[in-house]
């Protein structure tokens, strides 16, 4: 059973629960979002969320502008957005009108509860999503930036996770080992799988030595003291990390050597080019970028994506929200 279908499942069995997840679409006036959330309803995946009427939405999909009680959380929308910008001079008017954003008003009604995570991005840019993440949300506990990682499905089914291959163009050491842990956890809750994380390089073991090689033995010592449950070593080549016989000869005393799942690029050229080859060469779904490092669900979009990634893009939302 592909992932996908397997998080399908998994979605539609939290569905069944008292309290559903709660995922919110706030580009209503797109096409593909109706489609999307019409599907999600119709299959019982989710309880899909939009934050405006719109003709072609099913009647039994709740929107948010209806609410009789809507206006109140507008207002500790705009109250949340006020004092967490307060040191930057923002007052409260000033936050009314911010939450004029549909993007920055979903995020802080995730905030606040009354959704559990949210999707956008068909329309809004990467950097306007991020940005209202980050405004409105905040970052997760322990986490100092916000990362992607992607699920990278091969034709036999092997899962394979990659990050970050989409959003720190440079990450440092420290940067590393957050994205590392980030995607070590994610992996696990989304595949069931044990994370084991290989920190890439074009050296295996000290078989070279350059400050990009030196970054990620220092991200796998920071990625040691701040999380020992998880599997990972490093530097490792990518044939090190995936393939038995090389593990054998180039790191034989690795735990991760040749079997890792987790693959964490030194920075976004090499992780971006790879894991477009690996879809193009290999045949593999790339199903991502997948947003992480903030306080809740909050997925980002292609802006040429269909309905059906939509529809993708929220069962995993949901799917993290647990």
């Amino acid at each position: 059973m592909s992932i996908l279908r397997q998080l399908r499942e998994r979605a539609k069995s939290l569905s069944g629960h008292a309290a559903p997840p709660r995922i919110l679409l706030p580009e209503h006036h797109d096409p593909r979002v109706i489609e999307a959330a019409n599907a999600l309803h119709a299959q019982g995946l989710v309880e899909v969320l939009c934050l405006e009427a719109h003709p072609d939405l099913s009647k039994e999909i709740e929107v948010f502008a209806t609410r009789e009680d809507a206006l109140d959380w507008r207002q500790r929308a705009a109250g949340s957005f006020q004092q967490a910008r307060a040191a930057k001079g923002i007052d409260l008017a000033a936050a009314e009108k911010a939450i004029e954003n549909p993007l920055l008003l979903a995020t802080l009604l995730i905030k606040l509860g009354y959704a559990d995570g949210g999707v956008a991005g068909s329309v809004a840019t990467t950097a306007d999503v991020l940005r209202a993440g980050i405004q409105g949300l905040g970052l997760a506990e322990g986490a100092n930036l916000v990362s992607s990682f992607f699920l990278m499905e091969m034709p036999d089914q092997r899962l394979f996770s990659y990050a970050d291959c989409g959003v720190n163009p440079n990450p440092n050491a420290e940067q590393l080992a957050q994205i590392a842990i980030a995607t070590a956890r994610n992996h696990q809750e989304l595949s069931g799988e044990t994370p084991r994380v290989a920190m890439l390089s074009f050296s295996t073991k000290g078989s070279a030595e350059h400050e990009s090689v030196q970054k990620m033995r220092d991200a796998l010592a920071l990625v040691k003291a701040q999380a020992p449950n998880i599997l990972i070593d490093g530097e490792l080549q990518f044939d090190a990390a995936i393939m038995p016989a090389v593990a054998k000869s180039k790191a034989p005393d690795s735990a991760v050597a040749g079997y890792a799942n987790v693959f964490i690029f030194p920075d976004l050229n090499s992780g971006n080019i790879t894991y477009k080859a690996t879809e193009r060469l290999a045949g593999a779904t790339a199903i991502g970028p997948l947003l992480q490092g903030l306080a809740k669900p909050w997925m980002d979009l292609s802006r040429g994506c269909k309905s059906s990634d939509i529809v993708d893009t929220a069962v995993i939302a949901a799917n993290l929200s647990r």
